[in-house]
């Protein structure tokens, strides 16, 4: 009883949650029999994969025996990735497409000569926490591009693959600071206010939780499960480019990369019982989407995020067949 009441504060706390004493903390629950599960014949393709969670999550995978597929923004780490995977797993069935999430014409042609005639798991790892606006080739901002509509647009176009795996998995990595912020459908392309990297970041965080409990729903009955995740706080080098004084403040209480990962690849190999889909994980447990009243957003706004991605992806409402992108 004493060890549960203590568990509740420190969680409440955040910090000791989501640093490395609160992994540590969780981990005492955990069953390691969960994670031993043979992968050989699923396919598995992991976003952001050449470093940090991504790649931890990918290598993971490969032990298990999957046809890993790492799908990387840059090719020569990309490469690297592969080979490491390869040589410290045994496993030679770990492959690199060179793919830039926030590209949506990149995820169109990916999508069409990608071979494998089912995906297992899917992992939205790749993400990005820029300090000034960007823009990508079809005039999308860069944080909501690479953080929600590429992601949206890949799932859409994997439908049927993953509809043919049986028992899919659909990964989003979200954010803790997802618990900030409200969402917000206003002035998407940060163009009628300042540019802040971080609210930015929190909003398309939000999104992604959100999108995860719409599209479980919608895909309930083709056994498709869809999570979010939040890693916790993990060392990684995105972490330091675009938090650096963050991870000064804080290095010496951050997670491992495998760690963060530790939930990812629970969520891709557990049985379906024990991983409900439409939930926001964390060290294996499922965890409140909202910790502040006024963060509560209304059922037209989600409605509106939908048809917000649908547009913004190029997709059509009712048929799902792609048509022009709206900047």
């Amino acid at each position: 009883m004493i060890r549960a009441i203590l568990d509740t504060v420190l969680d409440r706390s955040i910090l000791f949650s989501f640093d490395r004493s609160g992994f540590l903390r969780h981990a005492r629950g955990f069953r390691s029999r969960d994670l031993d599960v043979d992968l050989g014949g699923r396919v598995c393709l992991v976003t952001g994969a050449n470093s940090g969670i991504g790649r931890a999550a990918a290598a993971a995978l490969a032990h298990r025996g999957a046809d890993v597929w790492l799908l990387c923004r840059d090719r020569a780490r990309g490469e690297e990735a592969v080979a490491f995977i390869r040589r410290t797993t045994g496993n030679r069935r770990v492959h690199l497409e060179v793919l830039d999430v926030s590209h949506l014409a990149a995820i169109r042609a990916f999508a069409q000569r990608f071979a494998p005639a089912r995906v297992d798991v899917l992992i939205h790892n790749a993400g990005v926490l820029p300090d000034t606006r960007q823009k990508t080739p079809e005039g999308l901002e860069l944080t909501l591009a690479t953080n929600v509509i590429g992601p949206f647009l890949l799932t859409q176009l994997l439908h049927a693959k993953l509809a043919a795996a049986g028992n899919a998995r659909v990964i989003l990595v979200s954010s803790g600071g997802m618990y900030a912020q409200r969402l917000s459908l206003d002035d998407l392309g940060w163009t009628q206010r300042p540019f802040d990297g971080v609210t930015a970041y929190a909003q398309t965080k939000r999104m992604q939780v959100i999108l995860t409990e719409m599209l479980a729903r919608r895909w309930s009955r083709e056994r498709i499960a869809v999570h979010a995740m939040h890693p916790g706080w993990a060392d990684t080098p995105a972490v330091r480019s675009s938090l650096p004084r963050f991870w000064q403040l804080m290095r010496s209480r951050l997670r491992t990369p495998e760690q963060g990962a530790d939930t990812l690849v629970w969520l891709a190999v557990a049985p379906p019982a024990a991983t409900p889909a439409g939930r926001f994980w964390l060290d294996r447990a499922p965890q409140p989407t909202h910790l502040l009243p006024f963060t509560v957003e209304r059922p037209r706004d989600r409605t509106g995020l939908w048809r917000t991605c649908q547009q913004l992806a190029g997709l059509a409402p009712s048929s799902g067949h792609t048509r022009g992108v709206h900047g």
